[in-house]
């Protein structure tokens, strides 16, 4: 950037990836809501599932020093094809030749060493089959975080700026958009059923014994949505909550919070397992919040998860 330039607060990039300018600023990192306040919030829950988030705290300040560029919207199907079609990239869940997750209406999760709700991995699923109908506007799943920042590698030399996943604290940052509420959408579960696709009555069809997590609403998606199907938040950007769990750039460490810097925090040098955040739309309201932190191995590749691409201006 030039000194004294002016960035555009939209920007879209070679493969119609669009982003939105998100400004520096400083916000309250993390959650310490306690188990009390969300028993009565989330009856339905076990006790058990609110002493297991101590990874959200301690409520930290944190200052995002410089604006950055965060994809409006979630990866899509189209987007990803053509990085694979221009570069011949082969994603890990078809390069190692052990496949991914899908949903299969006659798997029984009762069945599996894991009892996961989903088959897998099976080399019938693969970004291309998540094994549910998507369109190219809908979120790329299967997706690993070599993947994803393979992706960014790729598009930051085709386009001479520089592409990558969002840091943990400028997920939380963008997805709370100057609110300290459980959702941007507010307090209350069932608001976002106005802002995401997330696990409510149209999905309970296929995972009847989880029927009394769903909200209570009929979001039309048992599914993925096309991207930008809901309302955004307050910064421009949508489905921050579900559709797709989002992979960030850090590793995962429970007690990183209790050092965390204040400016621009990247999270531990090291670690087994990256971040991912956001919640998918089959995740429970609970794991949609914006303090609640999940990870997975880099390797990893999910039918529910997916990515959002920061893009800075040298």
């Amino acid at each position: 950037m030039e000194p004294g330039s002016v960035l555009s607060k939209q920007v879209e990039n070679s493969i119609g990836m669009k982003f939105v300018l998100i400004p520096s600023g400083d916000f309250l990192m993390g959650s310490d809501e306690s188990a009390e306040s969300l028993a009565a919030a989330y009856p339905q829950y076990d006790r058990a599932r609110f002493l297991a988030i101590g990874d959200e705290a301690p409520v930290h300040k944190v200052r995002i020093t410089r604006a950055f560029y965060l994809g409006q919207h979630e990866v899509t199907v189209g987007q990803f094809r053509q990085f694979l079609e221009q570069t011949g990239y082969r994603p890990e869940s078809e390069s190692d030749g052990t496949g991914a997750y899908g949903y299969n209406p006659a798997y029984d999760p009762t069945q599996s060493a894991r009892g996961d709700a989903f088959e897998g991995r099976d080399i019938r699923f693969s970004w291309r089959n998540p094994g549910f109908d998507q369109t190219d506007d809908h979120p790329v799943v299967n997706v690993t975080w070599n993947d994803a920042t393979a992706l960014c590698k790729w598009l930051s030399k085709k386009e001479g700026k520089t592409y990558r996943l969002p840091t943990e604290a400028e997920w939380e940052y963008s997805a709370r958009a100057n609110t300290r509420t459980r959702y941007h959408s507010g307090d209350d579960p069932e608001s976002l059923s106005k802002v995401a696709n997330v696990f409510d009555v149209t999905a309970t069809k296929n995972w009847i014994k989880w029927e009394s997590y769903a909200l209570e609403g009929r979001d039309g998606y048992a599914f993925t949505s096309p991207v930008g199907s809901f309302a955004p938040n307050a910064f421009g950007l949508y489905d921050m909550h579900g559709n797709v769990w989002e992979w960030t750039a850090d590793w995962h460490d429970e007690k990183y919070y209790l050092n965390s810097p204040t400016d621009d925090p990247k999270g531990p040098d090291t670690g087994s397992v990256r971040v991912r955040r956001g919640g998918s739309w089959h995740t429970w309201s609970f794991y949609a919040r914006s303090s609640y932190r999940n990870w997975n191995s880099p390797a990893t590749r999910y039918t529910l998860v997916g990515m959002r691409l920061v893009r800075e201006e040298k």
